[in-house]
């Protein structure tokens, strides 16, 4: 039983980023810029970047699935993974320039708030975990695909 407890709470402790699911206002903006934090200190290579992206959606389904269980909540603000590996989606196979950088939080979190068709179609239509995520990584491919077709027509 106590490693079952101590499961759940690592699980709640990643799907909150710590402490940053806890901040009283805009968790999810402090969520990704975590994330943009974390990609300028460690410029992960593109393998890399690849695996964060893939095993942090795996793991963040995982732990925000428990962590709405333990809230008792669905899709609980205090779930922050998803805005983290959203964002790192966002910044995929850009130039690590500042501009990019930057840019790529802003689109994120324009289109994690706004949430266009068919991304508030995701979170609606999956359940736990993974429509927690979905939204997220799908606001993460739009802000990309913009940036992608900025490099593809100016540089």
């Amino acid at each position: 039983m106590k490693i079952d407890k101590f499961i759940k709470t690592l699980l709640k402790y990643i799907a909150t980023a710590g402490f940053i699911g806890y901040i009283p206002f805009a968790p999810g903006t402090f969520g990704s810029l975590l994330g943009l934090i974390l990609f300028i200190i460690f410029k992960p290579s593109i393998t890399a970047h690849i695996l964060i992206i893939i095993f942090g959606t795996i793991i963040g389904i995982y732990a925000s699935t428990t962590a709405e269980k333990i809230f008792n909540e669905k899709d609980s603000g205090r779930i922050v993974i998803d805005e983290l590996i959203g964002f790192f989606v966002s910044v995929f196979y850009l130039p690590h320039t500042p501009g990019f950088i930057f840019a790529a939080f802003f689109l994120f979190r324009f289109f994690d708030i706004l949430k266009p068709f068919p991304i508030a179609n995701l979170e609606r239509g999956l359940d736990k975990g993974p429509g927690i995520m979905a939204d997220d990584l799908l606001a993460g491919v739009y802000a990309n695909i913009i940036l992608q077709i900025w490099v593809l027509t100016f540089r």
